[in-house]
């Protein structure tokens, strides 16, 4: 059985399973290029990450994120600084974080994007809080000023799984601040 962890800076960790072995490789091969097209296991990568998380904004009444290839770019240079360990460790780069490790092959955008998402019942918007666990990957998703994302997903080396981040510009979770 797989497991995931997510982590955001100001960051989480998650897990989960799926028989697509090869769609890591494919991928890989995809973000090396700097394409975005299609890959097998399905649909424009760039989509995949998007439409869950404009979803979450769109239902807060904020406005759509869109893909940045500049901090796409950097998110496919971090991704793949991290191959030989695929840890949970932040970039301390310019824009807001959040990372997603998975054991095993098998991992899709859906899957990291939907645990940061899990993350929303635990934030309490009147005490601008966290409760019963992390929320910083949810309230970096729905950072009233973020307007432009970038996201990378890399197969690790020696099976040590798959390791996930996106970018956000102009970053967010500001301490005393609320994201919307």
């Amino acid at each position: 059985m797989a497991s995931s962890s997510s982590c955001h800076r100001g960051r989480l960790a998650v897990s989960a399973s799926s028989p697509m072995a090869l769609a890591g490789i494919a991928l890989l091969f995809l973000l090396l290029a700097g394409n975005a097209a299609a890959y097998p296991g399905g649909g424009d990568l760039r989509y995949q990450f998007l439409s869950q998380q404009n979803a979450a904004r769109a239902s807060m009444g904020l406005p759509p994120l869109v893909w940045d290839e500049r901090v796409a770019s950097y998110a496919r240079w971090y991704a793949q600084s991290r191959r030989g360990d695929c840890a949970l460790v932040h970039s301390s780069g310019p824009y807001g974080e959040n990372l997603f490790w998975g054991s095993g092959t098998g991992w899709a955008p859906a899957q990291a994007v939907g645990a940061w998402l899990s993350e929303r019942p635990r934030y309490d918007y009147w005490s601008n809080s966290c409760y019963g666990g992390m929320c910083g990957h949810y309230t970096q998703i729905v950072w009233r000023n973020t307007r432009r994302v970038g996201c990378a997903m890399v197969t690790c080396y020696n099976g040590r799984g798959t390791f996930i981040t996106c970018n956000y510009d102009p970053p967010g979770n500001y301490v005393g601040v609320r994201p919307y």
